[in-house]
Parts: structure tokens; C-alpha cells; sequence
């Protein structure tokens, strides 16, 4: 502080309101200073004052309170904006970018779908196939079960009995004529399939048995040298019940002759009656085989 300063000088000037320096002496000082203090002290005491006062003060703390929840409201509608404020900011920068890399960020070219790719993705009709119908297996030919044999016949003979009633029953034969077969069998071979011992060639052929009786030969040992026909049709019996069903029919009023006549007329035997011994056993085959 400088001591011919005035500013200083005033500002260390001994204080004009009577007190002494020393705290000690009697002399009281003079109170001319306190009477603004007293005016200010009054009017502040006036209650209509204090009302007005108190009333300004709530009203702006009210006011500063009803901002603060408004700009706490208007917040989160702010924030998209100054994300969106943001995002531009980064993508300008982006933009002013000194990196080496200048090659531009290549945009998304729109890729059309091959023909290929089109033709993929089209169904494409689907085509119905036709179930395979199932494979139907030939039914095996059953074997006809074998007669069962009656009057005191052997299977094969009762076999040999059912192909010479087969035969006339195709050949629309009454069944008298059937008897007249049967008897003649059995009376000629006994109902066996025979080759012959004067004949060879008949062995050649599928037997029962043979004879010895000339070239007889077969089920009704029919002679080939008699003109029946040849030794391997005779030795087949069904071919050989065929012969003697037509020689019988060649016979005039054969329906109304006894079996022994009717056999005897179609055979031209050695021994005539010895066919009529078989008559009986033959109705009761003929029977059991129709």
C-alpha cells in the first residue's frame, strides 16, 4: 500500500462512530449508524412483507420443479435424435477417413436366379405310377386222387379200371358198354398193362407185366398182326380202351347181347364163356368209378 494513496488512505481511516480505540474507556459511543439497520429491521418484521416473500419463493421453486419432470419426460424422446446426430457424425468420419485403403465399399448387386436354380425350385408334376398288380402264381396242377379200390382189386389195377371208364364216358358210351370194357380187361390181362415175350419191341415200352400169348399185347391184348394197330398204341391204355369202344359200336344190336356175347363178339376169343365170370366185379368198379 502506497502512503500517498488517497483510495488507501480512506480505507484506513479511524471509524467515525465514537468509539474509542481502547476498549476500556467509559465513554459510551454514539449510535447514529444504527438507525438504517433499525428501518431495514422493521420493514423486514412487516407480515405482509413475509407473505409476499414466502409466496415468491414457493412459487419458483414450483416452477423449477415442474421443469425438472419436464425435461426429465422429454428425454427419451430426445434420444433417438441424438443417436441419429451421432451415427452421422461416425459415418462422415468414416467418410473423411486418410486410411491407404481408397477402394470404394462395394454395393450390393441384386442377384437373379439362374435358370437352373428357377427350374429347381419349380415342382415339377409328379407323375403317378400305377401299382404293380401282384403277381398271380399259376395254380400247379393237381394230381386227381387216385380211386380207391373195390371188389377185390389192386390200386394199380383199379387204375388201369378208371382209364377205361374215363374213356367211354368221353366217347358218350352207356355204361353197359363200360361193363362189357371192364369185364373184357379182366378176363384178357387181368387189368395189367402187358408187353409181349414174342415181341421185343413191346418192352420198349412202359409195363406191367408180360404174356405169352402170340403178339398179343396190352390191357385187352389186341394183336398187332390182326390189324389193331401198332405195338406202341396198344401198349397205351387209353388208346387201347378207344379201339375196343369203336369195334363195339361196329357191332349191330351189341345193347341188346349179354356181356360175355358183346365181349366175345368184339374179341373173337378161343374161350367165348369165360367173359362172363367177370360180370358181376365189373358193375360194382364201373359203379364205384361213376
Amino acid at each position: 500500500m502506497h502512503p500517498d494513496d488517497p483510495f488507501a488512505q480512506k480505507l484506513t481511516e479511524t471509524p467515525t462512530d465514537g468509539r474509542p480505540d481502547d476498549p476500556a474507556s467509559p465513554v459510551r459511543p454514539t449510535r447514529r449508524h444504527r438507525t438504517p439497520a433499525r428501518r431495514g429491521a422493521a420493514l423486514f418484521a412487516s407480515t405482509p412483507l413475509r407473505v409476499a416473500l414466502a409466496t415468491g419463493v414457493t412459487c419458483c421453486l414450483g416452477v423449477a420443479a415442474l421443469a425438472g419432470v419436464r425435461a426429465t419426460e422429454d428425454e427419451p424422446a430426445g434420444e433417438p435424435v441424438r443417436e441419429a446426430l451421432i451415427d452421422r457424425a461416425v459415418e462422415a468420419d468414416q467418410r473423411a477417413s486418410r486410411a491407404l485403403d481408397r477402394s470404394p465399399t462395394p454395393s450390393p448387386v441384386p442377384t437373379r436366379p439362374s435358370a437352373s436354380a428357377t427350374a429347381t425350385a419349380t415342382p415339377s408334376p409328379t407323375k403317378t405310377t400305377a401299382k404293380p398288380k401282384p403277381k398271380t402264381t399259376p395254380a400247379k396242377p393237381t394230381t386227381p386222387p387216385r380211386p380207391r379200390p373195390v371188389a377185390g382189386l389192386t390200386q394199380v389195377q383199379m387204375d388201369n379200371a378208371k382209364v377205361i371208364v374215363d374213356v367211354g364216358a368221353d366217347l358218350k358210351m352207356p355204361r353197359r358198354a363200360l361193363v362189357v370194357a371192364v369185364a373184357t380187361a379182366m378176363q384178357e390181362s387181368n387189368l395189367y398193362n402187358l408187353a409181349s415175350d414174342v415181341l421185343p419191341e413191346s418192352h420198349q415200352y412202359t409195363d406191367q407185366g408180360s404174356g405169352s400169348d402170340h403178339d398179343s399185347v396190352g390191357l385187352f391184348q389186341q394183336r398187332p398182326s390182326s390189324g389193331w394197330g401198332t405195338v406202341r398204341d396198344l401198349m397205351r391204355p387209353a388208346h387201347a380202351a378207344q379201339l375196343f369202344y369203336e369195334a363195339l359200336r361196329q357191332i349191330p344190336g351189341w345193347q341188346s347181347l349179354s356181356i360175355a356175347a358183346a365181349a366175345q363178339a368184339v374179341q373173337i376169343s378161343a374161350f367165348p364163356d369165360a367173359y362172363a365170370q367177370h360180370e358181376q366185379r365189373a358193375s360194382t368198379v364201373v359203379t364205384a368209378l361213376t
